[in-house]
């Protein structure tokens, strides 16, 4: 990567020590890459990424090796009606009335009793104290499930996580994935079968009760659904609490207005999801060739789309590099719903089904962090730099602040 013209590769150290650099160069020069060791196709401009979601030609064909070996074959796989069915079935829980009185006080709950670990400390690792914790535990709480079982969860998680991100094919992080899928299904189905008898206000009975036309989620469907949840809704917004909490600490006069303005929160969320999205690569898998920006993928062949490329590209965005939670050509309203102008979130009709979910987990936790740490910032002045090449967000993000009340004799 010393020369200009020299063809990034995204397993290589200097792609995951700085992938951003690495995206302007193949955005420029190199805008479709045969990926060998991947077996894939790159693509990295706003404009392809965008017809990759939308298009669909690009079908999401590429799920069947990629996630089922670990999830079992989710709705992500599915396409026609069999798609349009399940998602209908699963979607009225995360949005609307649904949402707001069923799980926003889950939410708040659960990022309270986290920040209760550390408001009275002056210190707090913002990744491992509480944004690495807060979304799963939200969804173990959604879905009715033992609160004692948070830490298997998030064991389980991370073992998910690793393998969907699995790039080089690591031996050990598969077979630790390929575990994972069996444990979870063996807890899982019991309690799946238990709700069908005897359903509660849960999630998970809601999922297991729900009918469309006759149509109900079998056992696998749910089990299925409950992975990707932890996956899908885990990590992404693990990676944005602290991301958005990282962004606004680099530029402390927008971390100053966001906290005299909760209503800029949203903003500061958009912003980190087109700046420093938490996935940064999703692919595709086109049904017939097609022609892209620097050339033609063939039918079958795995699409790679570069979503931190895309989301910094200048024929898109004014200032692409620059973090701004006022910036004009991204609309707020739009960016938790499939009119989204950033691609965080895939874009067409496997638009992030979790969105709003994630917005509003977004707003409570940051609200609550702000409340209780007034006057935040970087523990030694340093913010540490964002991990990861699939997924990518801060290792751990260590700050310091007064505590909002003495510690307890």
């Amino acid at each position: 990567m010393s020369s200009a013209h020299a063809v990034p590769d995204i397993l290589s150290a200097e792609f995951a020590a700085d992938p951003y650099s690495a995206y302007r160069i193949m955005r420029a020069q190199h805008p479709l890459i045969r990926h060998e060791a991947t077996g894939s196709y790159l693509v990295s401009r706003y404009e392809d990424v965008e017809r990759a979601f939308k298009d669909p030609v690009f079908t999401s064909d590429n799920y069947d090796w990629q996630i089922a070996p670990v999830h079992g074959r989710t709705i992500l796989q599915m396409d026609g009606r069999e798609h349009s069915v399940r998602r209908a079935l699963v979607a009225p829980a995360f949005r609307g009335r649904e949402l707001q009185d069923r799980f926003l006080p889950v939410i708040e709950r659960n990022a309270a009793e986290l920040i209760d670990g550390f408001r009275a400390t002056g210190h707090a690792d913002l990744v491992a104290d509480f944004a690495t914790r807060f979304p799963v535990n939200v969804i173990v709480d959604m879905l009715g499930l033992d609160r004692s079982d948070h830490d298997r969860f998030h064991d389980w998680y991370t073992a998910i996580i690793a393998f969907l991100g699995n790039l080089s094919q690591d031996a050990d992080v598969i077979a630790t994935g390929l575990r994972t899928r069996a444990e979870l299904a063996a807890y899982m189905i019991p309690v799946i079968r238990e709700r069908r008898a005897h359903p509660g206000d849960d999630l998970l009975s809601t999922l297991c009760t729900a009918e469309i036309d006759g149509v109900a989620m079998s056992d696998e469907d749910v089990k299925a659904f409950v992975s990707l949840l932890l996956a899908a809704g885990g990590e992404t917004t693990d990676k944005a609490v602290a991301g958005v909490f990282r962004n606004l600490l680099a530029n402390p006069d927008q971390l100053a207005e966001v906290r005299a303005d909760r209503s800029l929160i949203p903003a500061a969320f958009a912003e980190t999801l087109r700046f420093t999205p938490p996935v940064h690569m999703i692919m595709r898998q086109p049904s017939q060739d097609v022609t892209l920006s620097g050339g033609t993928v063939p039918a079958g062949a795995t699409v790679t789309c570069l979503i931190g490329a895309a989301n910094r590209d200048p024929a898109r965005y004014a200032d692409p590099d620059t973090y701004n939670v006022h910036r004009a050509d991204l609309t707020t309203a739009n960016a938790f719903s499939a009119a989204a102008d950033h691609l965080a979130f895939a874009l067409g009709r496997h638009f992030c089904v979790g969105a709003l979910l994630a917005k509003t987990e977004i707003e409570v936790g940051i609200g609550q962090l702000l409340d209780a740490m007034p006057d935040v910032v970087p523990a030694d002045g340093e913010l540490p730099p964002e991990k990861g090449v699939f997924t990518r967000g801060p290792g751990s993000l260590p700050v310091s602040f007064t505590p909002a009340r003495p510690l307890a004799a």
